[in-house]
């Protein structure tokens, strides 16, 4: 599979990255999407995170900034293709399945190393108006994955490009990343406890820290994992977002008891 990706022309390659991210982002958002609004919760399985409802216009704009995030992924896989071209990168393509396991490991913890750096950077003075169109989903759903600035879809979506020039991969390594990336991307942003009896600190606790990450703005800034939260302080109490939540409670509550106007 690496020679026949390796033989495409760049059209080709460009072609074949927008019909795999369009492709992967429809089928996790809408599964998702079906599993946390419907099969769970009539299981009686998890819980919703945030109660507020939807923006107006929220899944409209998710969509419209995701094909364009889409667009860069696809086409940019031409930037993989180049070092392979090159000579700057190599697929390995006897690796057996031990080693295509350790190297999606490695590939998974770097990816999270890579999202804290960047994600970060974004929070920052200087970055931050990239990041913004992002968190204008307060209340995140499935369909917000993909949903950046162009700018910050360039940023987290090159990371493949520095172990490919320090490591010799399979190619079925690397074609993992962005569906695991996406897998645990959905998970974040579905706005639901798919766990609700294990701790916030538990990796099956994602989605109510990346949640929390929405609702506070600030902290919180890694993908699956805490090793990174951990490590530099970031890292949000698991009631940070209590106060939000409470006052749309109360607004709701009171609006209840004064029934229709």
């Amino acid at each position: 599979m690496g020679q026949a990706f390796e033989a495409l022309s760049a059209w080709q390659v460009m072609l074949a990255g927008l019909l795999f991210f369009g492709g992967i982002y429809l089928v996790f958002g809408a599964a998702t999407w079906l599993l946390t609004r419907h099969i769970l919760p009539a299981l009686g399985i998890g819980q919703p995170l945030d109660p507020r409802p939807l923006a107006p216009g929220q899944l409209r704009r998710e969509f419209a900034q995701s094909g364009l995030s889409i667009l860069l992924f696809g086409t940019g896989m031409i930037f993989p293709w180049g070092l392979l071209q090159l000579g700057w990168a190599r697929l390995d393509p006897n690796a057996g399945w031990q080693q295509i396991t350790l190297e999606i490991l490695a590939l998974v913890a770097w990816n999270d190393v890579h999202f804290w750096i960047n994600h970060r950077l974004l929070h920052t003075r200087l970055l931050r108006r990239f990041h913004l169109p992002h968190h204008r989903s307060v209340v995140t759903t499935p369909f917000s994955t993909y949903s950046f600035h162009p700018v910050e879809a360039l940023m987290l979506g090159n990371v493949i490009m520095l172990p490919m020039v320090l490591h010799d991969f399979s190619f079925w390594s690397l074609a993992s990343v962005p569906l695991f990336s996406l897998f645990f991307n959905c998970i974040g942003h579905a706005n639901y406890d798919f766990f609700p009896k294990v701790s916030y600190a538990h990796w099956f606790a994602a989605s109510r820290r990346h949640h929390l990450h929405h609702a506070c703005y600030n902290g919180n800034y890694g993908f699956q994992f805490t090793f990174m939260d951990r490590l530099f302080r970031t890292r949000l109490g698991a009631q940070a977002a209590e106060r939000q939540l409470d006052a749309y409670r109360q607004r709701e509550a009171g609006a209840g008891l004064r029934g229709p106007a």
